[in-house]
């Protein structure tokens, strides 16, 4: 799987403490070497469209559109943020 990183989740990343921009990248290593990895828990979290959540550390989260074999990233924040993205 490919991976691209819209200029949306590079704006909200900029916003980040260096601690989870360091969890982040560290997240997206593990990602893509295996991107099932359990500390991930990457998983499908829309039954309309094609968004997939990854795992960054206790309270943040990336989440991504795939098309075919390529995801693109276009949020990232804390949970709360998560939540109101998904529409929760």
């Amino acid at each position: 799987m490919k991976s691209h990183a819209m200029p949306s989740f590079w704006q909200q990343f900029a916003r980040l403490s260096p601690d989870v921009q360091r969890r982040a990248y560290r997240a997206y290593h593990l990602w893509r070497m295996n991107p099932f990895a359990g500390s991930l828990r990457f998983k499908r979290v829309s039954e309309q469209e094609p968004i997939y959540s990854i795992r960054i550390g206790l309270s943040h989260r990336a989440l991504g559109l795939l098309d075919g074999n390529v995801i693109y990233w276009y949020f990232i924040g804390d949970h709360d943020d998560y939540e109101r993205e998904l529409g929760g």
